[in-house]
């Protein structure tokens, strides 16, 4: 099949490649792939790319030169989440949620309104502005939307507490412990449990 994101690679041979449903999980020593225990990940092998998609599978390409654009990617620093109103999201956020507020960033620098949310190391940076999504039709499940995806200890915890609040949610339709639900933008959140 084509290339879907630039030349053509040679291919992973069968032996190392074992599609699980949607996911492909390639094990060639040469090959750089995401490998998650548990549902936490870490790195190994080579250089990868995903090149085509064939039914619901990604295939994943060898680079055979083992060449790739390394920008020293270190993690990701924040998200930008759209709001029609900040007070209504940072009740949300931070009393629904319990995420406290950055308070060293700038908060009067930029022409909108908006806040900084801690999120472990990483921030959601919530953004009074316009949203250009519909917040009608979107999909029920989450999961099958644009959504950010915060690690938790407990899902439990928050099913019980968005219970509580009255909000929706839908939990993971793959069986693991994560959980779906929207803010009140309908900007979709997922929750997954990490030991």
């Amino acid at each position: 099949m084509a290339s879907l994101l630039g030349p053509p690679t040679a291919s992973l041979p069968l032996s190392n490649k074992v599609s699980t449903g949607n996911k492909l999980i390639a094990g060639s020593s040469r090959v750089r792939h995401n490998s998650c225990r548990g549902y936490g990940c870490r790195h190994v092998g080579g250089v990868v790319r995903a090149s085509a998609v064939e039914g619901s599978t990604v295939v994943r390409d060898v680079n055979p030169h083992g060449k790739r654009n390394d920008i020293g990617a270190l993690s990701v620093h924040h998200v930008g989440i759209l709001c029609e109103n900040l007070e209504r999201s940072l009740d949300y956020y931070q009393n629904l949620l319990g995420l406290e507020i950055n308070e060293a960033r700038p908060d009067d620098k930029l022409p909108y309104r908006g806040a900084w949310l801690w999120v472990g190391s990483e921030m959601i940076h919530l953004m009074e502005l316009p949203n250009p999504d519909p917040l009608t039709g979107r999909p029920e499940h989450g999961g099958r939307d644009r959504h950010t995806c915060i690690a938790i200890k407990d899902v439990s915890k928050l099913k019980a507490i968005l219970d509580d609040a009255g909000l929706p949610y839908t939990l993971s339709k793959s069986g693991r412990p994560a959980i779906f639900t929207r803010d009140p933008d309908a900007n979709a959140l997922e929750f997954v449990q990490l030991d």
